[in-house]
């Protein structure tokens, strides 16, 4: 066979080599695991030598061709040939069958590539905000045959395209997400409309603003998701602009199925945990949740402060107005006051001075809404984050925790059954029917120990996403203390400008030393 190997060209015994010998999570064989093969030849060291260096593994890998050609070198070598390319070029039969052994047994040759640590997460905080920006925009109320619906704008920076969803259209985005990445942390949707007989001072206008920002932060935190966010069904959310989007998401997932279906080291998971994975779940779950705790409370009064900012507006605006009200009385001073009295003078003043007010007022309400945008909303966004996290724990307990006991239990009580039925003789066909069943359930139940064990593993990559977000603790604090200082200035300078406004209503102190 003159030419270069291939992988048609080569005889079966080499390509089960290479499945015995390759990496699990690459499709190379490792320089060390290659080298542990050589050992296994009955070829001298100078030989062994001669074929390494025929065979392309700088960057420390051998590709499945350079294996190839390795296999048939050593065959060749071990006919008393001299191991050389030229050699393979001439060859023009099969070619031969290295002396190795059983492929089963070289699986113990095999090592985990110490550069790729697949359960562990290389990510920071700056590359995961730079993944994507998402917008969701309000547009203007449409009415439809029989009720009206609101749409929103949805504009992802990263692919650069614009689409309008309506709020089913989240709703079934989200369904098919968390069918599809049901061991991933999947942030909860806002709910659709307000609940009716709870009691709330929100208008159905801040209602429908406060989706909007709750719709945005849920997608900002999938699309920026290490594993959702090159996946198929965010991108054609964020793109697809056709009339049946929900159609088209449901379609997208039933052509893959499940993460657990689709991930390459799904059934593998057991061997990359930890032996101690149980107790830093604990460890991990308890931190967290203290926490969320707190970051709740650092919401609420961040919340409380943009709302005292935006009474604080309000309030300025109407002091401003009363003053305004004040100087524009246009009643006759009495002859008893006309006489000693300023007040028709202090009387202009006031009504000039609202205008100054109103700009405070702006400034106080400009405030609010950058407390609101900057801080509030990243609190936000990190507690939806939280909140995700703690309800993926309780989809592992209840869920592939729970299913799992109740299959062993199910399994259990098979057993006894088929016990039963070998002491007192039963019709052949119910006892070759039970054993049938017990075979199911017995597969059942290895499938859910996998689901169990790629549930943890998924676990363990999703409490390092939560700490990878944790830094976003120095972005809020610096959001809150810039919003602080500009607000700060901008209303200083205001003050500062109506100061000396106010020495004509306290004669010549220049408003500095009010005469009280």
């Amino acid at each position: 066979m003159a030419g270069e190997i291939n992988e048609g060209s080569v005889p079966a015994y080499y390509r089960e080599v290479y499945e015995a010998i390759c990496c699990r999570t690459d499709e190379r064989v490792q320089v060390e695991v290659f080298h542990r093969l050589l050992q296994r030849t009955d070829l001298s060291k100078v030989v062994l030598n001669q074929i390494a260096e025929h065979v392309d593994s700088a960057d420390g890998f051998l590709s499945k061709l350079a294996l190839y050609k390795a296999l048939a070198l050593i065959a060749l070598a071990q006919q008393g040939k001299q191991p050389s390319p030229k050699l393979l070029e001439n060859c023009i039969q099969e070619l031969p069958k290295p002396l190795l052994g059983e492929p089963r047994d070289l699986n113990a040759l095999r090592m985990q590539p110490a550069q790729e640590d697949v359960l562990t997460l290389s990510l920071t905080l700056d590359r995961l905000l730079a993944r994507d920006t998402v917008q969701v925009e309000l547009i203007p109320e449409k009415k439809g045959l029989f009720l009206k619906h609101v749409e929103y704008q949805v504009t992802s920076q990263h692919y650069k395209i614009s689409v309008y969803r309506r709020y089913s259209d989240f709703d079934v985005f989200h369904e098919v997400l968390l069918q599809k990445f049901a061991y991933r942390v999947v942030p909860a949707l806002p709910p659709k409309r307000m609940l009716k007989g709870v009691l709330t001072s929100v208008s159905e206008r801040d209602f429908i603003e406060g989706r909007r920002r709750a719709l945005c932060r849920f997608l900002n935190l999938v699309a920026r998701h290490p594993f959702f966010s090159e996946d198929e069904l965010v991108k054609t959310f964020l793109t697809f602009s056709g009339s049946d989007v929900q159609s088209k998401l449901r379609d997208t997932y039933k052509k893959t199925g499940d993460e657990f279906m689709t991930n390459r080291i799904a059934t593998q998971a057991k061997e990359y945990l930890p032996a101690d994975i149980q107790a830093q779940f604990s460890t991990s779950r308890e931190l967290i949740r203290n926490i969320y705790n707190s970051f709740q409370k650092l919401r609420d009064r961040a919340e409380k402060m943009a709302e005292r900012s935006k009474e604080n507006a309000t309030d300025l605006l109407m002091f401003g107005r009363e003053l305004s009200t004040l100087g524009s009385d246009a009643s006759t001073l009495p002859s008893l006051a006309s006489s000693q009295s300023t007040w028709g003078t202090l009387r202009q003043s006031l009504k000039s001075l609202s205008v100054e007010f109103a700009v405070l007022s702006d400034k106080a309400a400009q405030q609010g809404r950058r407390e609101e945008d900057d801080v509030v909303e990243k609190l936000n966004l990190f507690l939806d984050l939280l909140q995700s996290y703690r309800d993926l724990c309780e989809r592992h307990e209840k869920g592939v925790l729970h299913e799992h006991q109740r299959a062993l239990h199910k399994y259990g009580m098979m057993k006894r059954q088929m016990m039963s039925a070998t002491v007192q003789p039963k019709e052949q066909g119910s006892v070759e029917q039970l054993e049938s069943r017990i075979v199911q359930q017995e597969n059942a139940i290895q499938t859910m120990e996998l689901r169990n064990y790629f549930s943890l593993f998924c676990l363990h990559q999703e409490t390092q996403l939560i700490f990878t977000y944790l830094p976003i603790t120095s972005h809020i604090l610096g959001a809150f203390v810039n919003s602080q200082v500009q607000g700060h200035k901008e209303m200083g300078d205001v003050w500062n400008e109506l100061q000396p406004k106010l020495g004509c209503l306290f004669g010549g102190n220049n408003g500095l030393k009010p005469p009280i």
